[in-house]
């Protein structure tokens, strides 16, 4: 009897616990939900770049003051979200109290406050505050200091505004010059910094005690060893009101145009994927939210052709739709390039429907853009590969007109077929592009295809010191893909020399409307006297040859053209002194007859050095033509 009761009083007991647990657990769960929920909410988001994180003012890096009017605009572009980042050190006083300028604290609250009012989530930060941040190693205590300070000031000004404005700690944290170096002292500096920031934030007053705030990995990067760092911190904290974030800048060698990474392919893709994959695994699929703080590409910051536009494309349509499968928002750098903050228009409008069209579903795309046409080669059927992506092809315009299924093309599966009677039709026979055709689908954007006509670029000889030096081009309607450089002794020449292909406008860029290909400062800083061997890469598929050669700051640049000739010369003249040999062997070489020959050849011997004359007289010669081209090639482009 005993043992029964002992038993049912167990029971009841262990229910009781599990009543008064599965309401905690609920709560924890609906709160991490929440939180969730919020992040979502955030998407997509804009970062107001190269303004008020710049170095002097808000405009000394080339854009505009902001406006209420900008702001606005922004969100009736579809915008949820602010990302507004400042670099504060040179707006705050000396120690111990580092006061930050009020004027200054005045012109962030006023963004803030348009932005709240557009009904855009906030996100201010510490910017390039990284910079001194970085010294923390040998400066530890006055680096505290300041970022104590500034956070301090930061929290107390913003104290009472809503859960809409977060805070991020800072922008791509680091402690040293190498970004790709980890380091337990840097994690457990960066540890000191979040844990320092999040202290100070809580026990501000207000509403900071429950305010959304942003912690970083170690340079914002998406590596493994990174995640784990920000986790362990995160869990440490034990606040359900935390969001990690990271930056999302492709396949690095993509990214910038490097080592012949010209597409966004497999590995691209790949690289994509495992980075989303790798925060979502140690964030998202435990309860703790994650923002894409910036995303983008590299080699924007040099030129937004640094890419082939239809890949850029691509990566931004797939970055799109696989961060919001993993439940991320994103948040587009923006430094002025994207979104023109005068006329409030896209610059590439292309560009901006794939992103708005990516917010809902995804687009359709195809393996290329551009369909090369080549002078006096017979036009045949093509077949484009088509990325449908779920979606249905649904017709072909060029311009307004809709083209015909089965005269003007064919579809085969996900195979787009372009019939040789309809780009017979387009073809225009001058240079460049003759049409453009629009494949469009039953949701998303549209795909634009140039019809170009062109003919195999050619190269010209020249010479000049390496600050000036340019390869005078024909590209004949070509455009120019990527470079490779190869010393001719051996070994991969110029910058990055683990490749031989250059990075696009850090080593070279050409310029079409001069018919040049330009290369940096850094690219003959990087190569050594000597003669190096180049293959331009066409997005054609043509890949010419070209021989530079480096004598202290001198170049000296041949076409394969110009080789050819000089080549065609030489043996020539070898030919000729064979010829001139043999009919000496055949004279005959009686006494009277060679004194005779020696009497006249005396009379008749050249003056010393004329042999070499005779012999640089091709040379000269090729100079003098290929002089004579360039001018020519020059009076044509005035």
């Amino acid at each position: 009897m005993k043992l029964k009761r002992s038993f049912f009083i167990t029971c009841i007991l262990l229910l009781a616990v599990m009543v008064t647990a599965v309401p905690a657990q609920a709560e924890s769960q609906e709160k991490k939900s929440a939180m969730q929920a919020y992040v979502e909410s955030v998407g997509p988001g804009w970062n107001l770049g190269n303004t008020f994180e710049a170095s002097r003012d808000e405009t000394s890096w080339g854009n505009p003051a902001v406006t209420q009017a900008f702001i606005g605009q922004l969100a009736e572009e579809g915008y949820k979200s602010i990302r507004i980042p400042v670099t504060w050190k040179h707006r705050m006083g000396d120690a111990p109290d580092y006061v930050i300028r009020q004027d200054f604290m005045a012109r962030i609250q006023e963004i803030v406050d348009w932005s709240l009012a557009a009904d855009l989530h906030v996100i201010i930060n510490l910017h390039h505050d990284s910079n001194w941040v970085m010294n923390m190693a040998a400066e530890h205590d006055e680096v505290l200091a300041r970022f104590n300070a500034a956070w301090t000031q930061i929290a107390g000004h913003f104290k009472n505004y809503p859960d809409s404005l977060m805070f991020e700690s800072l922008n791509e944290p680091r402690f040293s010059d190498d970004w790709s170096k980890d380091s337990p002292e840097y994690f457990t500096m960066l540890d000191e910094l979040n844990v320092s920031f999040h202290t100070i934030v809580r026990h501000s007053g207000g509403n900071n005690k429950q305010r959304p705030l942003v912690l970083s990995t170690l340079t914002a990067a998406p590596t493994q060893a990174r995640l784990d760092a920000l986790a362990a911190t995160i869990t440490k904290l034990k606040d359900d009101r935390l969001i990690a974030t990271f930056h999302y800048y492709g396949y690095y060698a993509f990214s910038v145009n490097l080592g012949g990474s010209t597409t966004f392919d497999t590995t691209a893709r790949e690289d994509l994927i495992q980075a989303f994959d790798r925060a979502y695994e140690t964030f998202t699929a435990k309860g703790i939210p994650v923002i894409v703080g910036e995303f983008g590409l590299l080699g924007f910051d040099k030129s937004l052709s640094t890419v082939q536009h239809g890949e850029i494309l691509k990566f931004f349509e797939y970055v799109t739709y696989y961060a919001h499968e993993k439940k991320m928002p994103l948040m587009l750098w923006d430094n002025g390039q994207h979104f023109d903050r005068r006329t409030f228009k896209w610059i590439d409008e292309e560009l901006h429907q794939v992103m708005k069209q990516g917010w809902k579903g995804r687009s359709s795309n195809a393996e290329t853009d551009s369909v090369y046409i080549l002078k006096d080669a017979e036009i045949k059927d093509t077949a484009i590969p088509l990325n449908l992506n779920g979606n249905t092809f649904t017709a072909l315009l060029n311009q307004e007109q809709v083209l015909v299924k089965g005269t003007d093309y064919e579809l085969d599966g996900d195979h787009l077929i372009l019939k040789a009677a309809l780009l017979q039709k387009l073809v225009t026979q001058k240079y460049g592009i003759n049409a453009v055709l629009t494949a469009r689908f039953s949701a998303g954007a549209d795909w634009r295809m140039d019809i170009i006509y062109y003919d195999t670029p050619s190269m010209i000889s020249a010479q000049a010191p390496e600050g000036i030096y340019t390869i005078p081009v024909w590209f004949n309607g070509d455009s120019l893909a990527t470079l490779e450089a190869v010393y001719t002794a051996g070994g991969n020449a110029g910058p990055n020399d683990w490749t031989p292909f250059k990075e696009y406008y850090k080593a070279f860029y050409p310029d079409y409307t001069t018919g040049e290909i330009k290369f940096t400062d850094e690219f003959w800083k990087e190569v050594k006297d000597g003669e190096v061997q180049l293959k331009l890469h066409f997005r054609s598929g043509a890949v010419i040859p070209y021989t530079i050669t480096k004598t202290g700051t001198q170049i000296a640049g041949v076409s394969v053209e110009d080789a050819e000739k000089a080549a065609a010369l030489a043996a020539e003249e070898a030919d000729g002194q064979a010829v001139e040999t043999l009919a000496a062997s055949a004279e005959p070489s009686a006494t009277a007859t060679a004194a005779s020959v020696d009497t006249a050849a005396e009379a008749t011997q050249p003056e010393e050095g004329s042999n070499t004359l005779v012999t640089l007289l091709p040379l000269l010669a090729l100079i003098v033509m290929a002089g004579a081209g360039i001018y020519w090639w020059r009076m044509r482009r005035r």
